[in-house]
């Protein structure tokens, strides 16, 4: 099967608890390891989505930035 450059897919299978493990090509490529912190974002008609490191420390400076008085913000 042909894809487009720079498109994945993989399939997982959901565990018991809900839990799957994320492929380790995936791993590697986004740069995933133990230990490590992901976002999950979902939407009800696009799915889940797990967004690279970088896109998800900005979408936490937003949230904090948005939470936080003006002044404790710029700290």
């Amino acid at each position: 099967m042909n894809r487009p450059k720079g498109k994945y897919a993989w399939t997982v299978k959901i565990g018991e608890k809900g839990q799957f493990v994320i492929p380790k090509e995936a791993r590697e490529l986004f740069d995933i390891h133990p230990g490590d912190t992901i976002l999950v974002l979902a939407d009800e008609e696009r799915g889940i989505a797990i967004p690279p490191k970088e896109v998800r420390d900005r979408h936490i400076s937003m949230i904090f930035n948005e939470i936080l008085p003006k002044e404790e913000a710029d700290e």
